[in-house]
């Protein structure tokens, strides 16, 4: 998507299975996330952004995920014009990271 940076599933695992410090962020509904989301990944739907978008680290690459890329990258170009912070976006989203192969799974039960 154009301004926005992306990155495709295998280039995702690459970097999850590194050292280097990913913040994963599920931007779909709750109800999109419990049936199964990527190992690690934090749910903000893409409604709240705005109102946690100042909560969201500093030191840290932050990529959005949703279903298909879109919302996702709603998510990155509204961080980016409202923090400067340049997220990235998970291009395919999750469907194509389970399509490329990558596991998916139940999202832990909230306390």
């Amino acid at each position: 998507m154009f301004g926005i940076r992306e990155i495709d599933s295998h280039g995702l695992k690459q970097m999850l299975d590194s050292e280097q410090k990913v913040h994963l962020i599920d931007v779909r509904s709750a109800t999109e996330f419990a049936q199964g989301i990527i190992e690690g990944a934090e749910l903000m739907p893409l409604h709240m952004l705005p109102v946690r978008m100042n909560d969201l680290p500093k030191d840290t690459t932050i990529v959005f995920y949703c279903r298909s890329g879109a919302r996702s990258a709603q998510a990155c170009m509204y961080l980016a014009q409202n923090t400067g912070v340049q997220a990235i976006n998970l291009r395919g989203g999750i469907m194509g990271w389970y399509q490329s192969g990558h596991k998916v799974v139940v999202p832990p039960k909230a306390a």
